[in-house]
C-alpha cells in the first residue's frame, strides 16, 4: 500500500502541474494527438511493441528517422535556436572530500537562464568524462537540490567525472516561469541541449565519454536528448521507459511528439533510438516500469540485436523498490557508468569493496543557490509565464 501511495503522489505531481496553465492553448498541438499519462493500457502497450518489432536494421533506421522527425515537428523544433554567444557564469566554489561544487547559470534563449550545479573531481586526470543529471518531479518543486540528486552527482564526480545537474523550469532557482507552461517540453529540451553544450565546452572534457542519467521526468529528458543529440555516448534512463505510460506532465507529453494522425510511437521506441550505444534501463515494481523485464527490455534487446550489440543494453529491475532514484538504483548505475565511461570505481569503495556514498554530502538549497547579491538574476531575464511562452514560441 505504501508503494502504491508513493507512486500515486508522484503521478499527481506530474498531472497536477499540467493544470497550472489550464485554459492556455498550445498552438502547435491538436488535443487528439496528445498522449497523456497512461494513454495505453498495459496490454495495449505490450501489443504495440509486439507489432512494431522491425524486421531488419534498415527497417528500424527508416522508422527511427520518422520518430525523430515527429519529435522535432511536435515540439516545433525543426529548426533549433542558435547557440548564444553569452558566457556561462560559474561561481561559489565549495570543496569536499574528492569533489567540488560550483553554481552555474547561462542563457539557453535570449533572456532565459538555465540554473544548475557543477560537480568536479579534485583528483586530476588528463581528460574527464562528462555526465548530465536531469532530475524528476517533486511536490515541493525541488529537484537539483534533492538528496538523491546531490548524492548521485557527488559520487559520480568522486569517480572522476565532471557532472552537471540543472533545474527543470519552475524548480529550485529556475523561477522565470512556472513548470506547467504549455511549451515546457520544448523549453526543457532546448535547455538540455544547451546543458550538453555547456558540459562539452568545459576544459579537458572527453567528447567520447559523455553520459546522461535521470529519473522519472528526468528519465524523459534523458531519452529525448539521446534521441535528438548523438553526442551522448552512454545513457541510463531511470524509472520512466514504459510501453503504456507516456508521462503525465506538460514537460513530457504536453506537445504531440508521440502521435500525428495515423502515426503513433511510445517512449520505448524513443528510448530505443540510443541503439547501439550503451544503455541501462532501471526499473522498479511500484510504477509504470514494473513490466520492464518481460515487456520493454525484451523489445530493446531486439533493437540492439539488429546491430549485434545485445550486450550493450542492460536492465536493473528492483521489484521491491519505489519510484525514485534511491540507493539501490544508484548502486546499479555507478558500475555501468564506470564501465562505459572509464571512471574509477575504486575511488568510492570502502575497505570491504562496497560503494560508499558517505563522503557525498547533501547541502541545503540556500547553499546551492545560484542567484544572490553578488550574482543577481541578469537584467535581461524574461519573467512570467506569458512572456516566457512568447520567447519559446
Amino acid at each position: 500500500m505504501k508503494n502504491k501511495f508513493i507512486v500515486s503522489i508522484s503521478l499527481m505531481i506530474c498531472l497536477g502541474s499540467t493544470q497550472i496553465m489550464k485554459g492556455q492553448t498550445n498552438q502547435n498541438a491538436v488535443s487528439t494527438d496528445l498522449c497523456r499519462g497512461k494513454y495505453f493500457t498495459e496490454v495495449q502497450g505490450a501489443e504495440f511493441l509486439n507489432t512494431h518489432v522491425p524486421v531488419s536494421k534498415k527497417a528500424w533506421e527508416s522508422r527511427s528517422k520518422l520518430i525523430v522527425q515527429q519529435i522535432k515537428e511536435g515540439m516545433g523544433l525543426q529548426k533549433f535556436p542558435a547557440k548564444l554567444k553569452s558566457k556561462a557564469v560559474i561561481h561559489s566554489k565549495k570543496e569536499f572530500d574528492g569533489y567540488t561544487i560550483e553554481t552555474v547559470y547561462f542563457e539557453s534563449l535570449p533572456g532565459f537562464y538555465v540554473t544548475g550545479s557543477l560537480y568536479r573531481p579534485t583528483k586530476k586526470y588528463a581528460t574527464y568524462a562528462g555526465i548530465l543529471c536531469p532530475h524528476g518531479h517533486d511536490n515541493q518543486l525541488k529537484g537539483r537540490t534533492r538528496d538523491q540528486t546531490q548524492i548521485r552527482c557527488a559520487t559520480l564526480a568522486r569517480m572522476g567525472a565532471v557532472v552537471f545537474a540543472w533545474d527543470m523550469v519552475g524548480y529550485d532557482d529556475s523561477k522565470q516561469c512556472s513548470h506547467g507552461i504549455a511549451s515546457s517540453l520544448k523549453l526543457q529540451t532546448i535547455n538540455s541541449v544547451r546543458a550538453l553544450d555547456f558540459l562539452l565546452d568545459l576544459p579537458s572534457i572527453d567528447k567520447n565519454r559523455i553520459g546522461i542519467t535521470g529519473e522519472s521526468g528526468g528519465g524523459t529528458q534523458t531519452f529525448l536528448l539521446t534521441a535528438l543529440d548523438s553526442r551522448i555516448k552512454v545513457s541510463a534512463p531511470t524509472v520512466m521507459i514504459s510501453s503504456h505510460f507516456f508521462g503525465g506532465c506538460n514537460c513530457e507529453s504536453g506537445m504531440p511528439i508521440h502521435k500525428k494522425g495515423n502515426y503513433q510511437t511510445n517512449n520505448v521506441e524513443i528510448a530505443a533510438l540510443m541503439a547501439p550505444k550503451p544503455m541501462l534501463m532501471i526499473s522498479d515494481g511500484a510504477d509504470w516500469t514494473q513490466n520492464t523485464p518481460k515487456v520493454e527490455f525484451p523489445f530493446m534487446q531486439k533493437i540492439y540485436a539488429l546491430y549485434q550489440k545485445e550486450n550493450l543494453v542492460e536492465n536493473v529491475h528492483l521489484a521491491k523498490d519505489v519510484h525514485d532514484y534511491g540507493p539501490n538504483k544508484r548502486m546499479g548505475m555507478y558500475p555501468f557508468m564506470a564501465k562505459y565511461l572509464s571512471l574509477d570505481l575504486s575511488n568510492v569503495m570502502d575497505a570491504d569493496g562496497h560503494i560508499d556514498e558517505g563522503p557525498s554530502k547533501v547541502l541545503s538549497p540556500a547553499e546551492l543557490s545560484v542567484f544572490n547579491e553578488a550574482y543577481p538574476l541578469p537584467a535581461n531575464a524574461v519573467k512570467g509565464d506569458v512572456e516566457v511562452m512568447k520567447l519559446v514560441q
